[in-house]
């Protein structure tokens, strides 16, 4: 005991940040004569595109505070874009709000959507660690599972929240409508809110790449999955992916238009408000389709060279249908594939980062300047 009283520990109980261990195969990395090629995490390396930029700029003078619900012009901007690009038509602009980035909705929806001890938060088995942090912030229960139907009944009782993410991070697997539709209809009949996390959903390959003749990849407001109903439905979007904007923390949520006003009500309380700046240059983005597939056609180019070169280096590339990564095994243990990867100068994320599944996994990103996926793809091949 200290002299003012009692000595308490501050500060949340959370897991320690997971790329903190990466440190070591890093430096290792970096000692590669050819320098490192850091192909961890997604974080974009392209330019923002100067539509963007200009908008940004005009809308520099702002000397009154923001609105928590958004502009009318960026809601109206956002449902034109659901209805051109995602096949979700006469969403009601009164029911979308601009977000801080997706992190940040991701760990505190469970939070403001008032869940707590008892209550259960499901994510898929292979998923971003973010969905766990949200449930613990909340002081509700994360469990990983890709189907209600297989939980206990005990555990079903108590979902109140269910994250699905498609295209998927890590995975880069893709729920077809049928299989949207499926996880809707089980999380409404246990009363749960389904929030969908589509922010890759623009970065389709192969069969799900609608600019090669492909599908779109569905958004769980798609009629064909809601049933033209709304109702415990969220879905989360950033243009961090397709438009370069990271840095900006541009992304909103739409959806139950009573959940988003909770939301709203609860975030100007909290003051989470994005920027008038930041939701001018959001507008501006929304509003350009052709910035979007120029920058689909870097990635696309650059996935075709470097998915080739991991097969030869041994690696075995599963799902990756759709997003920014390539999700690969050599039939060893994560840490050794990590190693492998590190004495050749290239550093990629280990899927033992995305739950217990995820062992035996790397993820590597494509988003690597073309100098430096062409490096990747030389030390790849060279190792043969």
């Amino acid at each position: 005991m200290t002299a003012g009283g009692p000595t308490r520990a501050f500060g949340l109980s959370l897991p320690d940040y997971p790329w903190e261990a990466l440190a070591p195969y890093i430096q290792t990395a970096s000692t590669h004569p050819g320098g490192v090629v850091n192909l961890s995490i997604g974080t974009p390396v392209d330019p923002t595109p100067e539509l963007i930029r200009t908008a940004l700029a005009r809308a520099a003078d702002a000397p009154g505070y923001p609105t928590t619900h958004g502009t009318a012009a960026l809601r109206e901007a956002i449902s034109a874009w659901f209805d051109r690009r995602r096949g979700v038509p006469g969403l009601d602009p009164a029911d979308i709000m601009p977000t801080v980035g997706s992190k940040e909705l991701v760990a505190w929806l469970p939070t403001l959507l008032g869940l707590g001890p008892g209550d259960v938060v499901v994510r898929p088995t292979v998923a971003y660690p973010t969905y766990d942090v949200g449930a613990l912030l909340a002081g509700a229960t994360p469990v990983a599972a890709d189907s209600l139907a297989a939980l206990p009944a005990e555990v079903r009782r108590r979902v109140r929240l269910v994250w699905v993410n498609s295209p998927g991070n890590p995975t880069g697997s893709v729920l077809p409508v049928e299989g949207l539709k499926d996880m809707v209809d089980e999380a409404r009949s246990l009363g749960a809110v389904t929030a969908s996390d589509e922010c890759y959903a623009e970065l389709g390959w192969g069969d799900w790449d609608s600019a090669r003749g492909g599908r779109a990849v569905p958004s769980v407001l798609d009629p064909r999955v809601s049933g033209g109903s709304n109702d415990l439905l969220l879905a989360v979007y950033s243009l961090s992916k397709q438009s370069n904007l990271a840095g900006y923390r541009a992304a909103f949520v739409a959806g139950d238009g009573k959940i988003v006003a909770s939301l709203i009500n609860s975030r100007k309380h909290a003051g989470m408000i994005v920027p008038f700046p930041v939701q001018e240059a959001m507008r501006a983005a929304l509003g350009d389709d052709a910035h979007v597939q120029q920058q689909k056609d870097l990635y696309r180019s650059r996935r075709a060279r470097l998915l080739p070169a991991l097969e030869s280096f041994g690696f075995t590339v599963s799902g990756s249908e759709a997003g920014l990564y390539l999700w690969a095994s050599d039939g060893t243990d994560t840490w050794e594939a990590l190693t492998r990867f590190a004495e050749r100068g290239i550093v990629v994320g280990p899927g033992t980062f995305y739950g217990e599944a995820g062992h035996g996994f790397v993820r590597v990103a494509l988003t690597g300047t073309d100098e430096r996926i062409d490096a990747a793809v030389e030390r790849l091949r060279g190792a043969v």
